[in-house]
């Protein structure tokens, strides 16, 4: 369910793939108005991305653009820059993926922008950022998994580098840019004026390293792949039981205590090769195998019922349906269903941030390429005959 939140701010949505798009259903799933600038008869690349496709919607594009609307337009066309600019005079925030450089080719850079409109919220999202050495080349996830540092510390031990299996330098900038624009907004109500909000994928995936960038930062070392091993905490890893795989994260000593006693081997919690995290993080080579001995002996669930009990974090290892169709994603409501004009019932993953205090309006489904073209373009005073003419000057 969307919010109110954001009611009363428009969004004019230059974006598209992931990344920006992204940033965008953060903004309008908060309650803003997003009004999605898409290619006359092309749209959002992602648009085409398949299959899987759902009466012939690609379930990439509906992924992220749930609660928007949608706007055909050529604004390298004169009579679409006015349209552009009509909208962009309306609105609050402007936000754009495109490769720096190519908006400034067309006076649609944040400062040509800025000065015309200063309030004007402007949000950059791009591979390497509007600086530095690399900023006219494009962004690709995992071209910036891999240059982040992110892909060497993601795989089997004695693996190669291994993508994560989602676009996380797309979603990552997605979120930072989201977040950018709600203090831009912050800052706005106070001084009147707006801002640019410039973020990378390779800044932020770098952003998400954390803890291996400080022990880099403080050692002068590069972490290593651990698998789903933790460098820091042991045991901590995926164990197979006897049907499935067994997620265990002892996070202290005490838990440490309440696994042994669980798995029927106290002694193991007293034994002074491993009764403190330093020291089985020391023995991890030994420690593991007795704990994989262990784990083995018993089912999954079985270890998930009983280590929970005990309050020792573990989980079964679920696939994507698993999740999706589990009990505790239907109590917080992370499933939408929106009534599409194709696709008939369609359920989508919900926002993740509830409000205690906000009104919540029912989502409304990802809109077709120009569903609502002619709505906005009434709304700025575009009589029927101009629409006609602009249709056949593909101008929308």
């Amino acid at each position: 369910m969307a919010t109110d939140i954001l009611s009363g701010i428009t969004v004019i949505d230059l974006t598209r793939v992931m990344s920006g798009p992204y940033c965008t259903l953060m903004l309008a799933d908060l309650g803003a108005r997003v009004i999605k600038v898409e290619r006359p008869g092309h749209g959002d690349d992602t648009r085409a991305w398949g299959p899987p496709f759902v009466s012939g919607e690609s379930a990439y594009f509906l992924s992220v653009n749930r609660n928007k609307e949608s706007l055909t337009l050529d604004f390298k066309q004169p009579d679409g820059r006015r349209i552009l600019d009509a909208l962009i005079e309306r609105a609050d925030v402007l936000v754009e993926n495109f490769k720096p450089g190519t908006l400034h080719r067309l006076g649609l850079d944040h400062a040509s922008l800025a000065e015309r409109y200063p309030r004007l919220i402007y949000a950059s999202v791009s591979g390497y950022g509007q600086t530095g050495p690399l900023k006219a080349r494009a962004g690709y996830d995992a071209v910036t998994q891999a240059e982040s540092g992110l892909m060497s510390v993601t795989g089997e031990v004695d693996g190669p580098p291994v993508r994560l299996g989602v676009p996380i330098g797309d979603l990552a900038a997605g979120l930072f840019a989201a977040q950018g624009v709600l203090a831009a907004l912050v800052s706005r109500a106070a001084t009147g004026r707006g801002q640019h909000v410039d973020v990378s994928m390779l800044d932020s995936v770098a952003a998400l390293l954390t803890y291996h960038a400080t022990a880099y930062l403080t050692t002068g070392q590069n972490p290593p792949r651990m698998g789903n091993g933790h460098a820091s905490i042991v045991p901590y890893n995926t164990f197979a039981a006897k049907d499935a795989p067994l997620m265990l994260a002892v996070g202290n000593d005490d838990q440490w205590r309440r696994f042994c006693a669980v798995a029927g081997r106290p002694e193991l919690a007293t034994d002074e090769r491993f009764a403190t995290n330093s020291q089985r993080v020391q023995n991890r080579s030994l420690l593991e195998p007795l704990v994989g001995g262990i784990v083995e002996t018993r089912d999954c669930r079985s270890w998930v019922e009983q280590l929970s009990q005990a309050g020792v974090p573990c989980g079964v290892v679920r696939d994507v349906g698993e999740v999706l169709e589990s009990p505790e994603i239907s109590a917080r409501t992370m499933l939408t269903s929106v009534p599409h004009p194709t696709a008939g019932a369609l359920r989508l993953v919900a926002s993740p941030v509830k409000f205690s205090g906000s009104t919540t309006r029912p989502d409304l489904p990802p809109p077709l390429l120009g569903q609502h073209t002619d709505g906005i373009l009434t709304d700025l005073g575009v009589s029927a005959e101009q629409l006609v003419d602009l249709r056949r000057r593909k101008v929308v």
